[in-house]
């Protein structure tokens, strides 16, 4: 009797702690809400408005960017940075965004300085009190790792609190003009995703291990227009949108799939098999192609045609970081600091080059150059070449690197951490290049 007590125990833990919350989905005919036309109002070479740049793949569009730089050259200023936080920074009319948390006083906020001085402009707290515990977050994540995306009139961001996932909008001068609940989730290692604009809409995805989900709102009002289901598994990567076949298919791979939605509705249009249940990276696209890589359980780097079908794979994992399709190569920098090129029509490895160290954040190309920063503060800057890796700098700043740079007229911006412990602090640096101070 007694072993029985204990089995029938055991099954109720693993079962409660294993449960699965159904996703209460919504279609936009039973929302009501339009997808509407946006007239675009940003450009490519002077905004960075969102994760991954103005074509959402980390490429910096007709400029060129400084290749040199040191704590004491090539840069234009240095501004603090309240608490700590992965989230990248953007640039929308002549201000860079990102969000950041205060873990002792528990605030998540968004914070803007202008883009030429460094002067903070503003900041806003969107939640004070309800941090999830230290059990929920991994010691690497931070309360604030989601990327600030904005359409130039309204800036947009999610964030993990009490337990649930909540949409913000504020307007460009940080005053808050919706704030919307988007469903419950049970934390594993934290909260990653960014938000990602398709006209009218912006997107949110949020995997989680009892139920995930991708919500569409409206940028004006915060009404869901529409909300679709995902499987009950621990993920973190941000869809991406992507064109293909003559249209905009939005894509996002983990739990176990790589799976293409019409981001107009939320309806599926394929999906295909795919051995990693959790992924970090965003997909990312060329010629037709689509590529994704990761995670956990299983390592696989994988390139598919625009309609799922499998073209090739290997068993590289590039977990963190999210890749970089350049024409006809894809390049990678992997967690552990192996560089890759592959040619990205038959998947054979060109080149690869062990970096050392350790990466998170992804890797941007501006001219003809990759730039890419490591766990210790370096950034390297290499060719984007399929014959050979060509070092063309390393530039040490600060102690560590954990996001993205924007790179807007000539100009890279970057969030870096200097110190460590309860010692480390965090700023926000323009460069401008040795040459150039």
């Amino acid at each position: 009797m007694k072993r029985c007590l204990l089995v029938l125990a055991f099954l109720l833990l693993f079962v409660g702690c294993h449960r699965v919350t159904p996703v209460a989905e919504v279609s936009v005919e039973s929302s009501g809400v339009e997808l509407q036309d946006v007239e675009p109002s940003l450009t490519v070479e002077a905004d960075w408005a969102s994760w991954r740049g103005p074509t959402g793949n980390g490429v910096a569009i007709e400029q060129d960017a400084p290749t040199k730089w040191s704590a004491g050259q090539g840069i234009a200023w240095q501004s603090d940075v309240p608490g700590r936080g992965h989230s990248s920074p953007i640039v929308v009319r002549g201000q860079v965004m990102l969000a950041t948390a205060r873990d002792a006083e528990e605030q998540q906020l968004v914070v803007a300085f202008d883009a030429e001085t460094g002067d903070k402009r503003w900041e806003t707290v969107v939640h004070e009190g309800g941090f999830p515990s230290k059990s929920e977050v991994h010691q690497k994540a931070t309360n604030a790792n989601g990327t600030v995306a904005s359409d130039g009139k309204h800036a947009f961001i999610s964030f993990f609190n009490s337990g649930k996932i909540f949409a913000t909008a504020l307007d460009l001068e940080g005053q808050i003009v919706w704030h919307e609940e988007l469903g419950g989730f049970r934390s594993k290692f934290g909260f990653a995703p960014s938000p990602v604009l398709y006209k009218s809409f912006v997107i949110f995805a949020a995997e989680h291990m009892s139920g995930g989900y991708i919500s569409a709102l409206d940028t004006e009002t915060g009404k869901l227009a529409w909300r679709i289901a995902r499987p009950a598994e621990n993920s973190h990567s941000t869809p991406a949108l992507i064109e293909l076949d003559g249209k905009t298919q939005l894509l996002i791979s983990g739990c176990n799939a790589i799976t293409s939605y019409d981001p107009a509705t939320g309806q599926e249009n394929w999906q295909s098999d795919y051995s990693s249940g959790t992924t970090c990276g965003t997909m990312v696209s060329s010629g037709g192609r689509v590529y994704a890589s990761g995670g956990y359980p299983n390592k696989q780097t994988v390139c598919l045609s625009s309609s799922g079908q499998k073209l090739w794979e290997n068993r590289v994992k590039v977990y963190e970081p999210s890749m970089l399709a350049v024409g006809d190569a894809l390049y990678a920098v992997s967690d552990d600091g192996i560089a890759y090129c592959w040619d990205a029509n038959d998947g054979s490895e060109l080149w690869r080059k062990r970096l050392g160290g350790s990466f998170s954040a992804s890797p941007t190309l501006c001219g003809d150059n990759i730039y890419v920063s490591d766990l210790a503060g370096n950034t390297y800057v290499y060719k984007a070449s399929k014959d050979a890796y060509e070092l063309v700098a390393k530039n040490q700043l600060g102690s560590d690197c954990y996001a993205s740079p924007a790179i807007v007229g000539g100009k890279i911006y970057l969030r870096i951490g200097l110190g460590s412990g309860r010692d480390r602090r965090e700023q926000l640096v323009c460069i401008v290049g040795a040459d150039a101070s």
